[in-house]
């Protein structure tokens, strides 16, 4: 949470701002981050900077696979990332791992 709030700082000076009102992270479910855990970082490290009052938006976002056979993306339902059409096993994930500022309301 350190290193994301950080780069809003950083922005947020750049240009100018005198208050960050908002971040918004995407969450990937691999990620290995717990979002509670996050929210409670936030409200610690954020303290006595420009964002102290800024809402904190947590966006889940779900693991996304690729199918190399039948050249499908899907979203597995457990953790054995089976192609739904063609039932073969998939190692390519595309989407799930990240952790990201995406969002930033600054005045």
């Amino acid at each position: 949470m350190q290193a994301a709030l950080s780069v809003a700082l950083d922005y947020a000076k750049a240009q100018g701002a005198r208050q960050i009102h908002r971040l918004q992270l995407q969450i990937g479910e691999l990620s290995g981050v717990d979002p509670d855990a996050l929210a409670f970082a936030f409200d610690v490290v954020s303290n006595d900077t420009l964002a102290d009052k800024a809402e904190l938006e947590l966006i889940s976002v779900p693991v996304t696979c690729y199918c190399s056979s039948c050249q499908q993306t899907f979203q597995p339902l457990e953790w054995v990332y089976e192609c739904p059409c063609c039932h073969r096993l998939s190692v390519d994930i595309r989407q799930g791992r990240m952790l990201e500022l995406t969002s930033l309301e600054i005045s």
